[in-house]
């Protein structure tokens, strides 16, 4: 390393005299040697003095403090190390360290922020030119190309998120050393002109998968089968919470990204690459989101080629990119995904790796270099160092990339940010497949046959060629005030459940949105909207988020080849989180000024406080319709306050309807009733009478069924119970099997995953398969291993039912029914030639992660509170018919498809196959009750929608 000493300064001292013009010498060697210097002095001085006056950073290397170095087979690091080891950075003056929040478990989330001394001590004012640039408002071209030469790239690089993928914060801990430490021209320049974010992104499960791994002496023993999710509620859903950000984590690093710093680039480091191959990386394939600025696209294109070809020229093959994995840019919600809605250049690599060596298996097609994978890599043993290095170049690619281009990268997140400023605020329409369509058909409708090939890939993407038509037909689209984006949405605060409404809406500030709220009355329109309404324009330079979280996802047909089958996509396909919440609101597409006041800048909101008025004569009543009314009911129930349920509408000074929960008074009930309904923001009605048809309930006793390993689907959903104040039990295979259920639980809710499909032996993706044997396991955690099988745990459960006993199913363990031999089948079906019924093709059914609209049975208990008609999550799920004579079995309709085209939001073929499909069911089984919900009514804790559906049917 280049350290400080007197022969440097002595050099430095003597330059200015070398460099005159005045010192002359007659030697010819002499006059070289001058030369010589003065272009060395004038390189310094070009690259900046401060190459050579560094001082040492008195920090230690990784294998000083933890033992061992990063990447040394079977050895990892935990976060407690980990931390120690940022703290003693810290000493650096390269180095900052930032705690940035408390996780779900209780530990300190770190950042560590590096670069050179001087902008170290000049963060706060880097940061506000990143924020001003990024939000754009109130810059002129002039002003914005004034803080792009002033200002520093800022690069965010991340690890750990998904914790077993541990090669992502062991490169964290050796990327921050090696910036901390070394002195070559190149980590000087990138700490000159780039200030880097290194973000621990799950701190929890580092600390549960290392010391899990290195619990066993002999190495050889190793292993990352952990016994639960290694975030404490959604595991490796901690990666599709970014746009609800209902976990603590997920919360912290949306508050660096999109409220406090703003890097230009993400860069999210993820595991395992595809089978033979060391990565997967940007550039991503199609399909890209639509209303992604084009800069983004071009500069994830760049940064990529900066990639790849740093790990060309090291000698490190490997790489694949675009159709070279299923990786796109379509999905919000990831770390990485939802940067693109943010203008920031979201990059993402899956590379193998494992402190347990490993093989890179022959993969034939694999070893043809094409344009996927120029550089391929051949079947080889491999060390977990490798991997590391391959990341820590990979970094250094992106920072040097970030040093090269700061100008070009901080003002081009400006224009970015204009670019949506200008389409918000005037007439546009962004292009989605529907408008494609749309204008098609239009033309189509004007002549004798329709327009070109038929066929349904090439009409919606034009590959046919045959889609050149009249522009008027263009214009008369574009020229339709209907068809433009809205310039602003209207969230009233007088819609039934205003307190849902708030949590969407802190949603978006949480992400950096700009909300407005009405500070009295007003109208546009013709129409009224009360105070405390918030308003959402689109003028603003996180349009696209706005966009996508509001407007319903238009999936393209991304098919194999025309007419052949579908290509999945990345995730979710269709996700509106407005509809999933059933917000209300008003598409607005004219300009809007009212008595609005911006709400600062990522400050979070709360439902309008209640008064509860004392002195109610009979009670209180509180609405069905509100999901946080079961907060303040369970309040009150777990504080021994009597609860009611009201059968049947009733009259009075105003209607309560059916399913209304009824409190009677007394001062415990007030002073709960106080502190609850004020927090949640609950209304309470006071009643001068009792009312009619009441039922008394009691909490039920609630188990969710969970595995070895954790279930993400019963962790979202124990995060959903903890959230509204629900007592709950885990329950695991053995129990179940071991009987006497009803003695101990009125309520088993099984999960996707947890109940066989119909065959012998174990049943889904939720089935126990991390280990073969259990012997490795300790003994605390023997009782969680096992599946549901048919042989054992059926009969149990039907005897819970038969007992009394209420069990809920979702998603594929709605397979119970047929386990149980209720008169119901799969309605995906159709006729065979043979006339027998077989389950449709993927070429002619097919719906992704989409949004569906259903028909709710309104006069049914289990759906009190709901309206009429709802938005559910549809990933292929089942969708069921009565058989003949279900009549006299109990069976009843919760909730159906009633049109042959109920797709809302994402993409979906075939979906006519739907229509009068059966999406819930409730089927008596002897003194109990059996749900079946096909769809999951608390898919990843965002559709809030439908969660009365499941919380009707826990009281007893």
């Amino acid at each position: 390393m280049l350290k400080k000493n007197t022969g440097i300064i002595t050099f430095i001292k003597l330059a200015p005299l070398i460099t005159s013009k005045k010192f002359k010498s007659k030697s010819i060697t002499m006059k070289r040697t001058i030369r010589s210097i003065r272009t060395l002095i004038f390189t310094f001085l070009l690259c900046g003095i401060s190459y050579s006056i560094l001082p040492a950073q008195n920090i230690p290397s990784p294998k000083e403090h933890f033992g061992f170095n990063i990447g040394d087979d079977y050895t990892l690091a935990t976060y407690t190390q980990t931390e120690a080891y940022f703290r003693k950075l810290d000493a650096s003056d390269r180095v900052k360290l930032v705690d940035i929040g408390m996780t779900e478990e209780g530990r300190h989330e770190c950042m560590v922020i590096v670069s050179s001394p001087e902008n170290i001590r000049n963060l706060d004012r880097y940061r506000e030119i990143s924020g001003k640039l990024a939000r754009a408002e109130g810059l002129d071209e002039d002003a914005a190309r004034l803080l792009s030469d002033e200002g520093r790239a800022v690069v965010w690089i991340d690890g750990g998120l998904h914790a077993t993928e541990v090669v992502g914060t062991h490169q964290l801990i050796e990327t921050a050393w090696q910036l901390a430490s070394r002195n070559d021209r190149e980590t000087l320049d990138i700490l000159n002109n780039v200030i880097v974010l290194l973000v621990h992104a799950n701190p929890d499960g580092q600390e549960l998968v290392s010391s899990w791994y290195m619990k066993d002496a002999d190495t050889l023993k190793r292993r990352t089968n952990i016994p639960r999710l290694y975030q404490k509620y959604v595991g490796h859903d901690n990666n599709r919470d970014f746009y609800l950000m209902a976990m603590k984590e997920t919360q912290n690093m949306s508050r660096q990204l999109y409220v406090e710093w703003f890097p230009q680039i993400l860069y999210n480091h993820h595991q395992s690459g595809p089978a033979g191959t060391v990565l997967a990386g940007p550039p991503f394939r199609d399909p890209f989101n639509y209303v992604f600025d084009p800069l983004v696209m071009t500069s994830l294109d760049a940064v990529g080629a900066a990639m790849v070809s740093r790990l060309n020229s090291e000698g490190k093959p490997g790489y694949t990119q675009r159709s070279g994995a299923s990786y796109s840019t379509w999905y919000n919600g990831g770390l990485r995904t939802t940067s693109y809605f943010h203008n920031i250049i979201g990059l993402l690599t899956e590379i193998i790796g494992n402190p347990t060596p490993m093989e890179i298996p022959l993969v034939l097609s694999r070893l043809l270099p094409n344009g996927a994978t120029p550089y391929p890599v051949t079947p080889q043993k491999w060390h977990f160092r490798q991997s590391i290095d391959y990341s820590v170049s990979l970094n250094y690619a992106v920072l040097d990339y970030a040093s090269r281009n700061r100008n070009e990268l901080l003002y081009n997140m400006y224009r970015m940010g204009m670019n949506s400023i200008e389409r918000g605020s005037k007439d546009y329409v962004t292009m989605y497949p529907k408008v494609i369509d749309a204008i098609r058909n239009s033309y189509s409708d004007d002549r004798e046959t329709p327009a070109g090939n038929t066929n349904e890939q090439d009409q919606r993407t034009g590959y046919g060629g045959a889609d050149r038509i009249p522009l008027k037909y263009y214009e008369q689209y574009i020229g339709n005030p209907l068809n433009r984006d809205p310039r602003a949405y209207i969230i009233p605060s007088d819609q039934d459940d205003f307190p849902t409404a708030v949590k969407f809406v802190n949603t978006l500030i949480m992400s950096g949105i700009l909300v407005n709220v009405a500070t009295e009355e007003f109208s546009f329109n013709g129409k009224d909207y009360p105070a405390g309404s918030y308003i959402v324009k689109t003028d603003q330079a996180f349009r696209p988020h706005v966009l996508d979280m509001f407007e319903p996802q238009d999936h393209p047909n991304d098919l194999q080849y025309p007419g052949g089958p579908p290509i999945p996509p990345y995730d979710a396909a269709g996700w509106t989180l407005a509809f999933q919440m059933s917000v209300a609101f008003d598409r607005i597409q004219d300009n809007i000024e009212g008595p609005f006041k911006r709400i600062p800048f990522g400050e979070v909101q709360s439902p309008p406080a209640r008064v509860v008025p004392s002195g109610a004569k009979a009670g209180y009543i509180i609405s069905p319709k509100i999901n946080n009314a079961f907060i303040v009911v369970n309040d009150l129930l777990n504080n021994n306050i009597r609860v009611y349920r009201i059968q049947d509408a009733q009259e009075g000074n105003s209607v309560i309807e059916p399913g209304a929960f009824f409190i009677p008074s007394s001062a415990k009930a007030l002073q709960v009733l106080t502190r609850s309904s004020s927090e949640n923001g609950v209304p309470v009605r006071p009643v001068s009478l009792r009312p009619d048809g009441l039922t008394s309930i009691e909490p039920a006793r609630i188990a969710i069924w969970n595995r070895y390993g954790g279930s993400m689907n019963a962790g979202w959903l124990s995060w959903i119970m903890e959230q509204f104040h629900f007592q709950y039990k885990m329950i695991y295979p053995q129990e179940i099997d071991a009987g006497k259920l009803k003695n101990k639980y009125d309520v088993i809710i099984f999960m996707a995953g947890a109940i066989p499909s119909g065959g012998r032996g174990p049943g889904g993706y939720g089935s126990f398969s991390r280990s073969s044997s259990t012997d490795d396991i300790p003994e605390d955690y023997q009782g969680w291993t096992g599946n549901i099988t048919v042989e054992k745990s059926i009969p149990e459960i039907r005897k819970f039912l038969e007992d009394g006993g209420t069990v809920i199913t979702m998603e594929s363990s709605t397979s119970l029914a047929s386990l149980l031999e209720l008169p119901v089948e799969n309605a995906l079906t159709r006729e065979d030639e043979d006339g027998s019924q077989v389950s449709l093709r993927n070429t002619e059914f097919y719906i992704p992660g989409s949004l569906l609209t259903m028909d709710i049975n309104t006069d049914e208990a289990s759906n009190w509170g709901m309206n009429a008609r709802a938005d559910v999550y549809f990933d292929q799920s089942p969708v069921f018919r009565f058989k003949p004579g279900f009549e006299t079995s109990g069976i009843k309709k919760l909730a159906w498809f009633s049109t042959d085209s109920p797709l809302h939001s994402g993409w979906a073929l075939g979906q006519q196959y739907l229509k009068e499909g059966i999406v819930a069911f409730m089927a008596p089984v002897g003194s109990g009750e059996l749900y079946a919900f096909g769809p999951e009514i608390t898919f990843r804790g965002q559709t809030h929608g439908t969660f009365k559906m499941l919380f009707n049917e826990l009281y007893r």
